[in-house]
């Protein structure tokens, strides 16, 4: 079994290669895996991924996600071997599930991931922090799916005064969705748990759910499946949070150098998006099963349907969406004026879909 290890920010890696994942004495489902620490692995050691010299040699691609619903492209190319059909014998991928996409940020950064799912805000981090130099963003994988939860009394954000509300991580997506909501109804907080509203970041999301259902906090905004679990915990939904909730991104180093291994992950995710559209069932049984692999327990059947049913999964990365999650951050103080221009590259995706006719996407 995987097991999700809190609070490391590399959390499980999985080489998959050859059509098989290489064993370590550990299985789940049909499948094995190797675990490593945080940051483990060679690859991650050496701080970057192996890459051809001569151009034949197999690439080892670091990948990271999180265990999440709306990540669940990734669970889906996982368990059923998409990346592994995809790149064939162009190279192998190493996967790291993180706790939050702000530890995938932090990776990135580091030189220990070479592609990840994360939300928007995770990725415009990147982009400022590194003044435009580390992250490309190349596709799109969900829209909708996360919401703010709280207790069935309360029925308005001024209730919440003086509360505790919980968020994955300071400066993740939904950190800063319900940061600028309680700001657009006169709250304040802080980064540090002060103000009006206290703002608790809490990993994994699987402890702010029990803490809600304690009554240790008066609600939450989480991505799904939690929202949905907190929801059937007797929770309500006081906003469900519009735009989009998780890309693509690849370092720019990587894309320069390995331009097809990046469009056969780009593959790998759109096959994946292909069988959430024609086969929603098995498109969840698989999410599933391989969600269950890294946190021990599948999703219960009442969860695991309306957290499909929140989300839109599309490849349209909706750059509109990403323009205003960065205005949001930079209005409650956690990010600087930032300028995207130039953090999407959709070319490889286009060309991909334009080669099978279907509509190709706007950086805006």
């Amino acid at each position: 079994m995987r097991k999700v290890l809190a609070g490391a920010p590399a959390l499980v890696g999985t080489v998959i290669a050859g059509g098989v994942l290489l064993a370590a004495g550990c299985s789940s489902g049909s499948s094995s895996s190797s675990s490593a620490a945080a940051g483990g692995g060679s690859a991650a050691a050496s701080g970057s991924s192996p890459a051809a010299a001569g151009g034949s040699a197999p690439v080892t691609v670091r990948l990271g996600y999180l265990a999440n619903i709306t990540h669940a492209p990734a669970l889906i190319a996982v368990k059923n071997g998409y990346f592994t059909k995809e790149l064939g014998s162009a190279g192998t991928v190493k996967t790291s599930v993180f706790t939050s996409g702000t530890q995938e940020t932090t990776a990135i950064l580091a030189g220990q991931l070479d592609a990840a799912y994360v939300g928007p805000n995770p990725a415009i981090n990147a982009w400022q922090k590194s003044n435009g130099t580390a992250i490309k963003v190349i596709s799109g994988v969900a829209t909708g799916g996360a919401s703010i939860v709280v207790k069935p009394a309360v029925t308005a954000a001024a209730q919440l005064k003086g509360q505790s509300v919980a968020t994955p991580s300071l400066g993740n997506t939904q950190d800063v969705a319900v940061r600028y909501w309680l700001k657009q109804q006169g709250l304040t907080t802080s980064a540090t748990g002060g103000g009006d509203v206290s703002i608790k970041p809490t990993s994994p999301n699987s402890a702010a759910v029990l803490e809600f259902k304690s009554g240790q906090i008066a609600g939450a905004s989480e991505p799904s499946p939690y929202d949905v679990e907190m929801v059937q915990d007797g929770g309500k939904v006081l906003l469900s949070e519009p735009g989009v909730t998780t890309v693509l991104m690849v370092t720019q180093s990587f894309l320069s150098a390995h331009p097809a291994v990046v469009a056969d992950l780009l593959k790998a995710n759109l096959d994946a998006l292909s069988l959430v559209k024609s086969s929603p069932a098995q498109a969840q049984a698989d999410a599933n099963a391989e969600l269950a692999a890294y946190t021990g327990k599948p999703l219960s059947s009442k969860v695991i349907g309306p957290a499909f049913e929140e989300i839109t999964f599309t490849d349209d990365p909706d750059a509109a969406s990403l323009t205003q999650d960065a205005q949001q951050a930079t209005s409650v103080g956690l990010l600087k004026a930032a300028d995207l221009n130039g953090i999407f590259d959709l070319t490889p995706l286009n060309s991909i879909l334009t080669a099978a006719e279907q509509p190709t996407v706007s950086a805006g």
